[in-house]
């Protein structure tokens, strides 16, 4: 008896890409350059989707097409790539100015078996400062890509300090390029610390760069602000040179949870609690200003405010941006989509934090990457009035369908052109605000 066809599962609009994609996350960091050791396309498509239809956001110093790559064909394949990649690696170091070179391997590298970390250690041992990342799309996702990377950074590159610098924090959160708003969320992170009295040593972005990275030895601890994506790293850096971490799962939008977080930053740091009493109060006065200004409108259009909220995005955005609707603005949430492919010991704690979204609010969680499978979600949910779907580009047919409104904020951000915005903090969220409040204006018009 025949067996029976096996049923191929087809993924509808994706919402993250494969591991190659965290090349991104070196081109985040001034002074280092990806080297790519990967079929010919892979970069320029991956630079497409990351940054070009993702707000806009450029291809940077080496990026795009001034990418170094083996560009490996079927030679490789058969006879190896490891000469072709030790090629490439002397050449870049000869013509391309930076400070660090990161090797990143491809699907075809790693399948064919090429020891591109032996390359990269040989020219380590010449002293220059090259190291390798094995980034096959199989590892998993540009998350996972995005630790790979800075695990090899970290293990290849980063040498003791010889003294701790106090008040010196590392900032590692959100993921350069992927999340299109990534620099001003870094920038407003660093701003916030400052504010209490902390110095933010930011890697990725404006002021960053190779020599921030060579700071992180140095810092008091490190601060990792997010669900799950840098953990692994930070526990690395603890083993390696033993500094200790503060791990945030929760993005700091609005007043409520940003002062929660800079209450348990100050704490965890041994701050004075009556100077980081004194700062949040001088933080929160302009937020409270532009409230109150929009009292009027707010007050008067209740009415027209949506029904619920839904996200549809990674689990940065999808618990910051709820807990801040329900916690400061009073939106009532919907089903909220999280779509970074969360590794399954990393949901219950998301789960814990959707249950107590405020003392008497909690969300549902659905876990896809899958547009079509949200589609049909949202569909068959019976909405009393209209929807606020907080996505991305893919969900704007939906949002009209459904006869809601519809803001990207999450992968690809392809209807927006994004430089320096943040949604983070107290000023971050009054953009936010902003944001909303205009799509809602505008739709009466």
């Amino acid at each position: 008896m025949a067996k029976a066809p096996k049923t191929v599962k087809v993924i509808e609009q994706v919402r993250y890409s494969c591991a190659l994609a965290a090349l991104h996350s070196v081109l985040a960091i001034d002074r280092a350059v990806p080297i790519l050791h990967a079929g010919p396309g892979c970069g320029q498509r991956l630079s497409t989707a990351m940054s070009i239809t993702n707000g806009y956001q450029g291809t940077g110093y080496a990026g795009g097409h001034a990418m170094p790559c083996t560009n490996s064909t079927e030679t490789e394949v058969v006879f190896g790539g490891e000469k072709k990649l030790k090629e490439l690696i002397t050449h870049s170091l000869e013509v391309i100015d930076a400070d660090l070179y990161v090797v990143l391997t491809g699907c075809t590298a790693d399948i064919v078996g090429d020891d591109s970390a032996e390359v990269a250690r040989k020219f380590q041992q010449q002293g220059k400062p090259v190291v390798c990342a094995q980034t096959g799309g199989f590892s998993g996702n540009n998350f996972v890509g995005h630790e790979l990377i800075l695990g090899a950074i970290i293990d290849q590159y980063l040498q003791p300090a010889e003294e701790i610098e106090s008040g010196l924090v590392n900032i590692f959160s959100v993921v350069p390029y992927y999340d299109a708003f990534w620099t001003g969320n870094l920038q407003e992170i660093g701003s916030l610390l400052a504010a209490i009295g902390l110095k933010a040593n930011i890697i990725f972005g404006p002021g960053g760069g190779v020599d921030a990275l060579k700071k992180v030895p140095k810092a008091q601890f490190n601060l990792l602000v997010s669900p799950w994506v840098g953990l692994t790293n930070v526990k690395q850096l603890e083993e390696k040179f033993g500094t200790p971490y503060l791990h945030y799962p929760v993005l700091p939008i609005g007043p409520t949870e940003t002062s929660k977080f800079l209450r348990t930053v100050g704490e965890y740091a041994g701050l004075p609690a009556e100077q980081v009493e004194n700062s949040i109060k001088e933080l929160e006065k302009p937020y409270d200003y532009y409230i109150e200004r929009s009292a009027d409108y707010l007050l008067q259009a209740r009415v027209g405010l949506p029904s619920r909220f839904i996200t549809v995005s990674d689990s940065f955005y999808a618990l910051g941006i709820s807990k801040f609707l329900v916690n400061d603005l009073g939106f009532l949430p919907g089903t909220q989509f999280i779509i970074d492919n969360l590794p399954t010991r990393h949901q219950a704690n998301i789960e814990e934090e959707f249950k107590k979204l405020s003392p008497t609010i909690s969300a549902p969680v659905v876990y896809t990457n899958d547009s079509g499978i949200i589609r049909d979600t949202l569909r068959e949910t019976k909405f009393r009035g209209k929807p606020l779907i907080l996505g991305s580009a893919w969900d704007q047919m939906i949002a009209k369908e459904l006869g809601g409104y519809h803001l990207s904020i999450s992968y690809p951000v392809a209807d927006r052109f994004v430089l320096n915005s943040t949604y983070i903090g107290y000023n971050g969220a009054l953009r936010l605000a902003e944001d909303i409040f205009s799509i809602l204006v505008s739709s009466n018009y």
